[in-house]
């Protein structure tokens, strides 16, 4: 449990470490249950294509009090990437907290916050993470950028 009382489901975990050791899992989306008390999972698969990961998150939807807007959501994503200079490949376990700035509903928005690090403590070896707020910051090359700091 942490400040906001919301509690991570066992699947969760379960999820992420089939993610992290069996290497099946491209993405894992997470959400809020629908009465603010548990974080659990909405979604996951073993799509390879960024856009449709992309598409799914920021389509997410939330509502509260008989009111609906976008839906923040917590994500974890095995990011694969090729380094310069023919180095090879590298993957990064990456943990994005996706909240848009605009369109989102203000208890979702607050609860989301106050609830990520109980997530992220759950989950062992996630190597980065990023914020996202706005469209531009979960494109692929905005998160490859974040995840490398410009090193590849």
């Amino acid at each position: 449990m942490n400040k906001s009382g919301v509690t991570v489901t066992p699947d969760c975990v379960t999820k992420f470490n089939d993610l992290k050791l069996g290497k099946s899992i491209k993405y894992i989306i997470y959400k809020l249950s629908d009465d603010y008390t548990q974080i659990v999972v909405e979604d996951s698969s073993t799509d390879p294509e960024w856009e449709n990961f992309q598409s799914k998150i920021m389509n997410a939807k939330a509502s509260y009090k008989g009111k609906e807007g976008k839906g923040p959501r917590y994500a974890v994503y095995d990011f694969q990437y090729e380094l310069e200079g023919g180095e090879g490949t590298r993957n990064k376990i990456v943990f994005i907290a996706w909240s848009p700035d605009e369109g989102t509903l203000v208890m979702p928005r607050m609860t989301y916050a106050s609830s990520k690090e109980a997530l992220k403590n759950a989950l062992n070896g996630i190597a980065a993470e990023v914020q996202a707020n706005n469209d531009e910051e979960i494109e692929y090359s905005t998160i490859l950028e974040k995840i490398t700091k410009g090193k590849r």
